[in-house]
């Protein structure tokens, strides 16, 4: 009832134009993955490396706000739905790419064994239940999580090549 409400229509309007919660989930989550796109690819990862760890670490921080709700409706809705599965799995390989054109400089030094597991420690570090610890349980400011995911990312990224 909620959901039809914030979206100003009646409960009847809603469940006619989806036949059940499963699919007002999915439906739900193409419309985010969407949105969320479309945020991210207005924000383009350009600059020296401070440039580009705060300007990834303010945007994925925007996303993590924004978005760690219904990130939690799906993952605890997930069930045996193959639909909700491959969205989740989808949305942690849009963070893996979008983490690999950002770094791009950095890990383009590491080999490819060292380079995947500096990929996702980074996708480790950046996910939305990371940033809801940071922001729920230890009642970080947005500011102050930007800056532990900031120093983080610093500390795990191999050093950038110099510009030839």
């Amino acid at each position: 009832m909620s959901i039809a409400h914030r979206a100003g229509y009646s409960v009847r309007s809603i469940f006619e134009r989806f036949p059940d919660l499963h699919a007002l989930r999915v439906a739900a989550t193409d419309d985010a993955m969407m949105r969320v796109s479309a945020q991210v690819a207005g924000t383009p990862m350009v600059g020296n490396r401070a440039e580009r760890i705060g300007l990834h670490v303010r945007t994925r921080g925007r996303v993590c706000d924004e978005w760690l709700p219904l990130w939690r409706a799906l993952n605890a809705n997930q069930g045996d739905s193959a639909d909700l599965k491959s969205r989740i799995r989808l949305i942690r390989e849009l963070v893996i790419r979008r983490l690999e054109e950002v770094y791009t400089p950095e890990l383009s030094t590491l080999g490819e064994g060292e380079r995947r597991q500096t990929v996702l420690a980074l996708e480790a570090l950046v996910d939305f239940e990371s940033w809801a610890r940071m922001r729920e349980h230890f009642a970080l400011s947005f500011e102050d999580a930007c800056g532990v995911w900031t120093r983080a990312i610093d500390r795990l990224l191999p050093e950038t090549p110099p510009v030839s």
